[in-house]
């Protein structure tokens, strides 16, 4: 088993916020998505269509507390992917973990969806 995609409700200006994060700061490209009765976008990294986003009204109060902390994804280019979120001033935090050689970098995109990208093999310099 594995995660398939993940998927973004927001209103819709906010909604066009989170797709311009994802598309500058992960490189997600926008394609197909089939015709559902709501509107959204569906971003690929290559030829998988990883972040779904569907356009909603406000958020409603959810009947369950949410206990999401985040999504994580893993990548390569530590350094490169570093100055990608400071040339777009997204403020992250980084940690090492030594056990396993891997860095990894947190942050939020513009819906406060909790993001963690890490970097196997990689150090913050």
């Amino acid at each position: 088993m594995h995660i398939d995609h993940i998927n973004i409700r927001a209103p819709k200006d906010l909604l066009e916020q989170v797709r311009h994060f994802y598309c500058m700061v992960f490189g997600l490209e926008e394609g197909f998505r089939p015709a559902f009765s709501s509107s959204g976008y569906w971003l690929y990294a290559g030829d998988r269509p990883i972040v779904h986003l569907s356009i909603g009204g406000e958020a409603p109060v959810a009947a369950v507390p949410n206990h999401l902390d985040h999504v994580a994804f893993q990548s390569a280019g530590l350094g490169a992917f570093q100055e990608t979120l400071d040339e777009h001033a997204v403020a992250y935090r980084s940690n090492y973990i030594p056990e396993i050689d891997m860095t990894q970098l947190f942050f939020s995109d513009p819906a406060g969806t909790g993001l963690e990208v890490n970097f196997p093999g990689e150090r913050v310099s």
